[in-house]
């Protein structure tokens, strides 16, 4: 597993860009996809809606099991992956690419976030 080095990392297993005009783009990590299985089903939040940093802001659902999805950031949703919705797939089968979840414009940046190196210290 390959973490890209330049993401940041949540213990929740979210992965979060950098900010590019005040808007990261968010997903869920590799180790994270793969422990899920296939996912089949996603819920996103909506654009407008607040996410929290740490608090659910929707759900993934795999053949395995339905987990929660967390935003590592509070912010704004600005966009939300249609293609991940039509598609579950890309969360596995491209889980830094194609299969990236929702677009957050930043209001707060967690300091407890992770580099790719303490992330995948921490999976392991």
């Amino acid at each position: 597993m390959s973490n890209p080095q330049q993401l940041r990392y949540s213990k929740e297993h979210e992965w979060l860009s950098a900010a590019e005009d005040g808007v990261s783009t968010v997903g869920i990590t590799e180790h994270a996809a793969n422990a899920l299985g296939d996912v089949v089903y996603v819920q996103l939040p909506e654009v407008g809606d607040t996410v929290t940093a740490g608090e659910t802001c929707g759900e993934l659902e795999s053949t395995k099991s339905v987990s929660d999805l967390y935003s590592p950031v509070t912010g704004e949703v600005v966009a939300a992956n249609q293609d991940v919705v039509d598609d579950p797939s890309l969360v596995n089968s491209a889980p830094f690419e194609g299969g990236w979840l929702f677009k957050v414009r930043v209001a707060e940046e967690p300091k407890d976030l992770l580099s790719a190196a303490e992330y995948t210290d921490f999976a392991s």
